[in-house]
């Protein structure tokens, strides 16, 4: 692993014992209420294991935060001009996929993130990450199939779905190419 990726996940695993702390939260408490194992999230916290991006957004929503929100104060605040080479990244260990934190501050109700799916890969993300947000994706190049509940979209470069109630999702590139799209969400 490298030295970003290392910083990086020990800011994320510093920053959901200190949301955890803050709220007096036992990790039995967190497990319950993200429906993640106490084991896992313990080893997240003590940085033994690298947390998928499924599992952050259960983490991010039971603290009643975005995924974006969640990495956001792991980094700290954001200035409202954010050079391309001080983007947050972040890789889910499982799927490859990264996400560029784009833009996100906390008094801006707009978020938006850039991701990279590789060929073949999928995320999951449960309904609790859409409960508190509005998206829209936007495909920058390739194909991607979103899996919205019982709805299936597939989106080529150019194409923008607007998500409807909040469901599970699955965002998964059958393809042989990578795909890159943009999330632009705001906090209902």
């Amino acid at each position: 692993m490298d030295q970003i990726r290392d910083d990086a996940e020990s800011k994320i695993a510093q920053r959901i014992r200190f949301e955890r702390e803050a709220r007096t939260w036992s990790l039995a408490d967190l497990a319950a209420r993200a429906d993640v194992s106490k084991a896992a999230i313990s080893k997240i916290e003590r940085g033994e294991t690298s947390p998928t991006a499924g599992v952050l957004v259960k983490i991010a929503g039971a603290f009643e935060l975005t995924l974006a929100g969640l990495l956001l104060r792991a980094e700290g605040d954001a200035p409202r001009l954010v050079r391309c080479a001080d983007q947050a990244l972040w890789r889910d260990p499982e799927s490859g996929y990264v996400r560029r934190q784009v833009f996100m501050r906390p008094d801006h109700p707009v978020e938006v993130a850039r991701i990279s799916l590789p060929a073949g890969q999928n995320v999951a993300l449960p309904a609790s990450s859409y409960v508190v947000i509005r998206q829209v994706v936007v495909v920058l190049s390739g194909t991607l199939l979103i899996q919205e509940g019982t709805e299936s979209h597939t989106l080529f470069a150019g194409d923008s779905l607007g998500f409807g109630a909040p469901a599970d999702v699955v965002f998964a590139n059958t393809t042989q190419n990578s795909c890159e799209y943009m999330v632009v969400l705001s906090r209902s």
